[in-house]
């Protein structure tokens, strides 16, 4: 473990109060206001730790773009409308969903444009790339108008923080960040017995590890009441499954996986989301999927759009074009790992690429 600021800081309270669970120290990591790896720099691309899909290519966005013009299309059109993406990252998504979308006919004139995003860097790089759009920026989910809602959430739910629990013979253990010496450490809290998991020992044996995200569980429950109440559809993409099982914690730092302790605060820390989780707080809205990403974006024609755009390409650019694409789709890529899931008014035309 490096000594990092924040980690003399975690250690610090830790000695002071107690352990803290896996939650607190993701949020700390990720967010604390001076120390925060989100809080403090721009994390995508070359130069960061990681790269999502938009900043793979613009045909991400620009499908996911045309998905959402079509399901507004399908609800009638509303006007005004609330578009909105949560954690933008650099607005690559946004920027390329508002070309892709401009030929549709009072798309843009109705379209109020959200970004739920507490970042400064972040915000920035946002106005970057949307120079011309008129932005309104939202530190959460909650200040969001009371509208027709169209929103998008990639790569998003991943970085919300999770608890961890092992089952014992005599229930729950948490995982806790202590201390071993001046190290910082994981270690368990006692058994104890959980209301919450209760329906997770018919599926579980002891030493299993199921995690729990109490924050995407309020968001999508959130986002459910505004679609329920006013129209529109949420589209989630992410990677994970059906169901926790197993430790999913992840840091990576300069595009290499690392030990979540190593870099606190210098290091993105994610895990996988559990989709059933956000179907169960879906309450009222039709889910539809998780579709594996790759099976989506196929069903959105995004292998005739990379032939569009290969047209005008040759030499290394479109090796990388053609590499962007399996990335992608690819099982062995992205393909697979990462799913969507929509959530649509029950009497909603079926969302397009998420029914076979």
């Amino acid at each position: 473990m490096t000594e990092t600021p924040l980690a003399r800081l975690l250690a610090r309270r830790i000695a002071a109060t107690g352990p803290i669970s896996i939650a607190e120290f993701m949020a700390d990591c990720l967010m604390h206001p001076e120390h925060g790896y989100y809080s403090t720099r721009d994390p995508l691309g070359q130069s960061g730790d990681f790269t999502t899909a938009p900043e793979i290519s613009q045909m991400f966005g620009e499908l996911l773009g045309l998905w959402v013009a079509q399901v507004w299309l399908d609800q009638g059109a509303p006007a005004p409308f609330t578009l909105a993406e949560l954690g933008p990252g650099r607005g690559t998504l946004m920027a390329d969903l508002w070309r892709a979308t401009r030929g549709v006919p009072g798309f843009h004139a109705a379209a109020r444009l959200h970004l739920v995003e507490t970042s400064p860097t972040l915000r920035a790089r946002q106005r970057a790339a949307l120079p011309e759009q008129d932005i309104a920026w939202l530190d959460s989910v909650e200040a969001l108008p009371d509208a027709p809602l169209f929103l998008i959430a990639n790569e998003f739910f991943d970085a919300l923080p999770i608890r961890q629990f092992q089952r014992d013979d005599a229930g729950w253990c948490e995982r806790l960040v202590g201390l071993d010496g001046a190290r910082l450490s994981l270690g368990l809290s006692a058994p104890l017995p959980l209301a919450a998991l209760e329906h997770r020992l018919a599926d579980t044996k002891p030493g299993d590890i199921v995690e729990t995200c109490a924050a995407a569980e309020a968001i999508t429950a959130s986002l459910s009441a505004r679609i329920s109440t006013h129209g529109g559809a949420a589209l989630i993409v992410d990677y994970g499954g059906w169901r926790s099982l197993g430790d999913t914690l992840q840091a990576l730092r300069a595009h290499r996986p690392e030990p979540v302790l190593d870099h606190p605060g210098e290091a993105d820390l994610t895990a996988h989301v559990d989709f059933e989780a956000l179907a169960r707080a879906a309450t009222g809205l039709r889910v539809s999927g998780p579709v594996p990403q790759g099976t989506f974006l196929e069903r959105l024609g995004i292998a005739t759009r990379t032939e569009v755009l290969a047209r005008n390409l040759a030499g290394d650019a479109l090796a990388g074009h053609l590499a962007a694409y399996r990335r992608l789709t690819h099982p062995e890529e992205m393909g697979t790992l990462f799913k969507t899931l929509a959530l649509t008014p029950p009497r909603a035309p079926d969302p397009p690429g998420l029914h076979s």
